[in-house]
């Protein structure tokens, strides 16, 4: 199939008027609803969707690029996009204290934006890593209330990153008694909890 010809300009180098007219300044919409449909009915489960196979599709070609065995497990949790991969020798995608995890969603993240032409919020996990650092965290959470609310004593935990923060103020925010902040700046933010007064 031969490509369109492009209309002949008094300068070739010169961009094209970005008037209705203009083939060349038309961006071609996606089919999907804007951002703000994204919680309101089916059109906001089917960007979700979207994203996810969108995700997939790039993790598969990455996958085989890199000739690392896996499969790719997709699903919408809430109000965002779920994937995973699953099986094989796949501690090389989480990396120490999972560096490599947040750096290949960001890239999944970048690659779903563009697809989509909307801010992806799609969460990924490897190996059950992101799965088992929730449990972790959710145990330290615990914890570290019962310890705040018999002391009165605030406390500060490691640096974390968001995933890990929102873990943490979750579970804070379902113990009475307690409540929890963010301070800090990035990479070493981190979680205060904190007694009621």
């Amino acid at each position: 199939m031969s490509a369109p010809q492009q209309p002949v300009t008094e300068n070739p180098t010169a961009l094209p008027d970005a008037d209705a007219g203009s083939d060349d300044a038309v961006v071609e919409p996606i089919d999907i609803e804007p951002a703000v449909a994204r919680g309101a009915g089916g059109s906001g489960d089917d960007l979700l969707v979207r994203e996810g196979d969108v995700a997939g599709d790039y993790l598969e070609r990455l996958l085989d690029i890199l000739d690392v065995d896996g499969d790719i497990d997709l699903d919408v949790e809430g109000d965002r996009a779920s994937v995973a991969i699953v099986g094989g020798r796949l501690t090389d995608l989480i990396g120490p204290d999972g560096a490599t995890l947040e750096a290949l969603q960001e890239l999944t993240r970048l690659a779903v934006a563009q697809s989509t032409g909307v801010r992806s919020r799609l969460m990924l996990d490897v190996g059950g890593y992101r799965a088992k650092r929730r449990a972790d965290l959710s145990s330290l959470a615990a914890e570290t209330a019962r310890r705040v609310s018999t002391s009165g004593q605030p406390e500060r935990l490691s640096p974390m990153n968001p995933f890990e923060r929102k873990v943490v103020h979750d579970v804070i925010a379902s113990v009475t008694g307690v409540h929890s902040e963010s301070e800090g700046e990035e990479p070493n933010r981190r979680v205060v909890v904190l007694p009621d007064r």
